[in-house]
């Protein structure tokens, strides 16, 4: 069974930048639907990146436009975003999460996912 590992979490403060990481095993993510997800105390799980099998244009929500950008490494099997310029309101536990082949940007940070990783907090504070 497929898993995804997110690291790369942590404190941060305001301004500052954090590269997160997201290991899969147990399948390869090639042509896979990628995105991230972020969720904040108090409020649903939000598609903030998402990226198609076949890399076409990438989708960010506004919020994180400009700042944020997801990537991936087929030879690594993993994926990426990096964040800069944190703010405080970018405070939350980040999800990776992958789509089968043919899933569209727009219905994986819908959250149709396939699988999901198991959160790495992100803390931005003075």
């Amino acid at each position: 069974q497929g898993q995804l590992v997110e690291s790369g979490g942590g404190l941060v403060h305001p301004g500052g930048s954090l590269k997160l990481s997201c290991a899969a095993s147990g399948f390869t993510l090639n042509d896979y639907a990628i995105g991230w997800f972020r969720q904040s105390p108090g409020k649903e799980r939000e598609g903030i990146s998402c990226l198609g099998g076949s890399d076409e244009s990438a989708y960010y929500v506004d919020s994180v436009k400009g700042r944020f950008t997801i990537s991936r490494d087929n030879a690594k099997n993993a994926i990426y975003l990096q964040m800069n310029s944190l703010k405080p309101e970018d405070t939350a536990v980040y999800y990776c999460a992958a789509s089968l082949p043919g899933t569209s940007v727009q219905s994986i940070c819908a959250r149709l996912v396939d699988v999901w990783g198991q959160g790495t907090q992100v803390t931005v504070s003075s």
